[in-house]
């Protein structure tokens, strides 16, 4: 039995077709598809894409291990449901996002690339203020938008995540 794979939306969009027939992936892609490339998504609802929702458990488990890692500051709503079906199904996640590739190897679960080489490492990182350097707390949920941490409660700059030194 070959095991399965959940894809991410740059596969959904760069993938031969017959790649992907099979395949697993979160409604929440199929929105992003329909909202920004409605006709790749025409053709792949015709080949037969199994869109299932993360359970509740599988999320949480994922943000816990995203906060842990420093991962959550780049990781939107979308990546998370993408996580949590990979490690519920025990899927292989395929993906060209750094930052969800570092989380699956982080969380053993398998990956693969769609057109990168992928990461070499695990990274943890932290949250800093770009003004004063001081170290901030890990946000407790994705942002809505990517890498949008807010401002220093200090001194009002830009927060912003870098590297664990």
């Amino acid at each position: 039995m070959v095991a399965g794979e959940v894809v991410d939306t740059s596969a959904l969009i760069s993938w031969p077709l017959e790649r992907l027939f099979g395949s697993l992936a979160s409604p929440r892609q199929r929105n992003e598809l329909m909202n920004n490339y409605p006709d790749r998504l025409e053709i792949i609802d015709a080949i037969g894409i199994n869109w299932e929702d993360p359970d509740d458990e599988s999320i949480e488990k994922i943000i816990q291990i995203s906060k842990k890692t420093g991962d959550i500051t780049g990781l939107s709503r979308t990546d998370i449901e993408i996580l949590a079906l990979a490690m519920k199904n025990n899927y292989t996640l395929i993906t060209d996002d750094y930052r969800m590739q570092n989380l699956a190897e982080y969380s053993e679960i398998k990956w693969r690339s769609v057109n990168t080489d992928g990461i070499r490492e695990i990274w943890e990182w932290e949250v800093v203020c770009i003004g004063c350097k001081i170290i901030s707390k890990m946000p407790n949920e994705p942002t809505a938008k990517k890498e949008y941490l807010g401002e220093c409660v200090v001194c009002g700059s830009k927060l912003k995540s870098r590297k664990k030194k």
